[in-house]
């Protein structure tokens, strides 16, 4: 929907990646997007990746659009565990819900069949063939690790994490026979940058106390070259100065 308020609606299938030389020649036209046209008019925004038709909302309707996929995203987030806040199907459901009614605000007469955010919205998307397909793990096909073991259904939930009722427990979903899935990191990747930053510094200061040490020797009596010859004289600990 980020790509919907910067670039506006979905190219059909047979002009995407198509250069405006190409589409000339070919004589191919774009009528679904003369028909979606967003509320209050649209300004001219082409779409580098040539997937969208250019023609983006105007900022009031654009800033309607990334307010709302904020919202929706603040409702599923996983903040909502620091908060001790259950997100539900329902939860979901509501997100899905505020970002379709966005949609509808924008583009009242609707989005063309072809644009995946209409698809998505009406869960007719068909993923047979894409990366994302992967994601999508039926439910009978599913099966949820915590710990390193697997959730067996059936079983009661303090057979795998104990009685206390404090337990903080990261489960994750994984396709049945592809074994356990990878155990979280100890640190978080703002950690581990924090981690490497101040490891960095400190090697940093270490290099320098080095290059100084190095040097140091200088200020010893022994590298004194006119030493020897004072202490004949007896010409040491000698102090300038009243009494």
């Amino acid at each position: 929907m980020e790509e919907l308020a910067k670039h506006g609606v979905t190219l059909p299938p047979n002009m995407q990646g198509l250069t405006e030389e190409q589409l000339v020649d070919l004589k191919l036209k774009d009528d679904w997007g003369e028909k979606c046209i967003p509320s209050g008019g649209w300004i001219e925004f082409k779409d580098p990746l040539t997937i969208r038709n250019g023609k983006a909302p105007q900022k009031n309707m654009a800033d309607l659009i990334n307010k709302t996929i904020k919202e929706a995203k603040d409702m599923i987030s996983k903040k909502k565990v620091q908060s001790n806040d259950l997100v539900t199907q329902a939860t979901v459901k509501e997100a899905l819900d505020i970002l379709r009614g966005a949609v509808m605000i924008v583009y009242p007469m609707g989005l063309p069949p072809h644009d995946k955010i209409k698809q998505e919205i009406e869960n007719e998307e068909d993923l047979s063939g894409t990366q994302a397909s992967l994601d999508v793990i039926e439910e009978e096909n599913a099966s949820i690790w915590f710990s390193g073991k697997e959730m067996l259904r059936g079983k009661k939930l303090k057979d795998f994490a104990g009685k206390n009722e404090k337990t903080k427990i990261i489960a994750k979903i994984q396709k049945r026979g592809q074994g356990a899935p990878g155990r979280e990191p100890v640190v978080s990747e703002a950690e581990q940058k924090q981690m490497m930053a101040y490891y960095y510094k400190k090697q940093e200061e270490m290099k320098k106390l080095e290059a100084e040490s190095e040097e140091a020797y200088l200020d010893s009596d022994w590298a004194d070259n006119a030493a020897l010859k004072r202490n004949f004289h007896g010409l040491n600990n000698i102090k300038w100065g009243p009494k």
